[in-house]
């Protein structure tokens, strides 16, 4: 009897030994006195498997006690957790989360675990940065590009092409290309600008800036040519084709035609000549709105000239002058005389107008000119031919010597025409003149 209630005092020993909860030890003291009373062998360890048990369950209770309580938000996922963890790295550890330098930890992985702590972790993503066709491996926990850039210290000119934009949320494995942009001076007929461009070609250059090229415009260096920081230099020579009409004057002939009613020596002008008008279209080519060549490629008559008819009498009459009047309403200057006599001269001609520059329309013996466009008069230095005498021009015919000129001098005569025209096609030249009177 005594050796079994040993046997249930150790036993309950043994329980309280491994309670570690002051409770336990109550529960105990009260089994002792319960024990002092006979029991079965059987019971004794029922009870003892009873309170071993309730010894465990108190054990594992105030296990969890120690635990502290602690918010953990994991790549923006929010839960809450129990740990024994140490410190933040530790409970890290516990979650199975593998961390990297450039992962975001809040507070740091070293931070001692207090009770009701936030815990923030953001994993850093793997990113590929290419500059210049230069790539680089990256891991940051950056939410856009932008904010990649500033945290790389990666230096971005205002110009520089980024893909993707600055404002693109960060994802894993994502590329980023960067192309700094440098400056194309451009020298556009003429006109110098420079301009900041990532083109890698002169043809996509152009196209980049929208610059209107034409097919025949000359664009120095070639299309295909590479740009390049400090050989970015590009001429464009700006060509134009347009065509270009000008309007001619085509000169009258001149037909002279007997009239037997006339007398000889006279003429009468029957029909006015009038000029006709040429056009003639010309491709022009300009570089830079400057002229660089022109080509005629057809002429079109616009309008007819028209002959000038001029009646030449034959009629035989005894010689006559009539005298023509400074009045200007007298009739056309008629010079007839016997061609056999007179002094034959030979002299140098020109020829003149009423309208001619620095003429008056006077003659120096008073003769309107202009009021009478028929008359036959020609200028003369008088010491050779006095003013007044009659006198016979070959290929004129007769006239009276009326005028005089500054520039008319010793065997020199200047012959009146009454159009510009006619006095062009007389011209300078040699001539016989007969001195009648």
């Amino acid at each position: 009897m005594g050796e079994r209630e040993g046997r249930v005092d150790s036993l309950l020993d043994t329980l309280y030994n491994l309670s570690e909860e002051k409770e336990a030890f109550f529960i105990i003291q009260k089994m002792k006195k319960l024990f002092s009373v006979k029991l079965s062998k059987s019971k004794v360890i029922l009870v003892a498997a009873c309170l071993l048990l309730a010894g465990s369950g108190t054990a594992y209770a105030a296990h969890e006690l120690t635990k502290q309580s602690v918010s953990v938000s994991i790549n923006g996922k929010k839960k809450h957790i129990r740990t024994h963890a140490k410190t933040i790295g530790d409970l890290l550890e516990t979650l199975d989360i593998k961390t990297r330098d450039e992962d975001k930890i809040t507070p740091a992985k070293q931070t001692k675990i207090t009770a009701d702590m936030d815990v923030v972790y953001e994993a850093a993503k793997p990113v590929k940065l290419t500059i210049n066709g230069e790539e680089k491996a990256l891991w940051s926990t950056a939410k856009t590009v932008g904010a990649l850039l500033d945290e790389k210290d990666v230096d971005v000119k205002e110009h520089d092409q980024i893909d993707p934009a600055i404002d693109t949320d960060i994802s894993k494995d994502m590329k980023i290309n960067i192309e700094p942009a440098f400056q194309v001076t451009v020298n556009d007929a003429g006109k110098q600008k420079k301009i900041w461009t990532t083109s890698t070609t002169v043809a996509d250059f152009l196209k980049q800036q929208k610059m209107n090229i034409k097919d025949e415009d000359k664009i120095k260096p070639a299309l295909d040519a590479k740009l390049t920081k400090g050989k970015a230099d590009i001429t464009i020579t700006r060509i134009e084709k347009v065509t270009d009409v000008v309007e001619e004057k085509i000169a009258f002939d001149v037909k002279k035609q007997e009239d037997a009613s006339l007398e000889k020596g006279i003429e009468k002008v029957v029909q006015k000549g009038k000029e006709g008008k040429l056009k003639k279209h010309f491709e022009v080519v300009k570089e830079n709105g400057k002229e660089v060549s022109r080509e005629l490629v057809k002429e079109e008559t616009a309008e007819q000239s028209k002959d000038k008819v001029v009646a030449v009498g034959t009629k035989q009459s005894s010689p006559k002058i009539e005298k023509v009047s400074a009045s200007g309403d007298s009739k056309t200057v008629v010079s007839r005389s016997n061609e056999s006599t007179g002094k034959v001269m030979t002299v140098s001609s020109t020829a003149y107008t009423a309208s001619c520059s620095g003429c008056s329309g006077h003659t120096a013996t008073g003769v309107n000119l202009k009021n009478n466009p028929n008359a036959k008069v020609i200028a003369v230095d008088p010491n050779v031919i006095p003013l007044g005498s009659k006198v016979h021009v070959e290929g004129y015919g007769y006239a009276i010597a009326a005028d005089t000129g500054s520039a008319i001098k010793g065997n020199k005569i200047d012959v009146f025409f009454p159009e510009k025209s006619s006095a062009y096609r007389w011209g300078n030249k040699t001539v016989k003149i007969k001195i009648l009177n």
